[in-house]
């Protein structure tokens, strides 16, 4: 679709083990993981895929301690500064949290789904499947208060498309309703945003599937990962996994990628 822009926003980065990135694989290599949300601006509309974390349960030391306590979290809580807030980002871009149309959540992880609260009352896309798990706490990376309250959620069931030339792609496995998203402008390659799908090029090039998947279905995320490569084999389209630092070009700032 001709004048789609997709800027990249480093929302803040988490310091963990790298097997929480590729199952069983990487015991006691530390990586330093970015945590991304992307702008996707179309000519029907603004949407945000993803929304990075709750700012309040980093800075706050109380927060902190109840929510990133070492028990759950042995590597502590991400990193985020107020420059790397949502609103941050809509400012240095000349926008606001009015702009945005549509907020689609590729998973409610707490890195992913925390930062609702900076744009409360957008409509909100998520999977039935994934709330579901989200709220039956299914496993400890969802924070429910993250996604309670009046938020404009609109449970949306396998594949579609969001805006043309955006398209919402199942990915289940490391969650039970993950979400990836093709992006495909008139010229040039289209994107893939991976999402947790893929944490790492590793994820991809070896077939390695997510360190944590939902009910031990390993062999439900290496089906969305080999589903991703046969769909960009396909179309031609770039691989964009979601927590490699080194593919985000190491201290990364917001990134910008134009379709023609």
């Amino acid at each position: 679709m001709k004048g789609i822009r997709l800027t990249a926003l480093l929302t803040g980065t988490h310091r963990y083990e790298k097997t929480l990135s590729t199952r069983h694989r990487g015991a006691g290599v530390i990586v330093q993981a970015p945590i991304l949300a992307y702008l996707i601006e179309t000519p029907n509309g603004r949407i945000l895929y993803d929304v990075g974390c709750d700012y309040a349960k980093i800075a706050d030391p109380q927060k902190r301690a109840q929510y990133y306590a070492p028990e759950a979290f042995a590597f502590g809580a991400p990193d985020m500064d107020p420059s790397q807030r949502l609103p941050a980002h809509f400012t240095r871009l000349g926008l606001t949290a009015a702009d945005v149309d549509v907020v689609f959540l590729g998973h409610l992880h707490f890195d992913h789904a925390g930062g609702l609260c900076d744009v409360a009352g957008c409509e909100i896309h998520v999977q039935a499947d994934e709330l579901a798990s989200a709220r039956a706490q299914e496993d400890m990376g969802y924070f429910p208060d993250d996604f309670t309250g009046a938020y404009r959620f609109k449970e949306m069931r396998g594949e579609y498309d969001v805006a043309p030339g955006v398209r919402a792609i199942a990915t289940p496995g490391h969650t039970a309703g993950h979400m990836s998203m093709w992006i495909e402008p008139t010229h040039g390659s289209p994107i893939l945003l991976c999402g947790d799908a893929a944490d790492l090029t590793e994820n991809l090039d070896y077939e390695v599937a997510p360190g944590l998947c939902w009910h031990d279905r390993e062999d439900l995320a290496l089906a969305s990962i080999r589903k991703l490569k046969a769909l960009a084999t396909e179309t031609g389209a770039q691989l964009w996994p979601n927590h490699d630092l080194a593919f985000w070009g190491g201290t990364m700032a917001a990134r910008e990628w134009h379709g023609a």
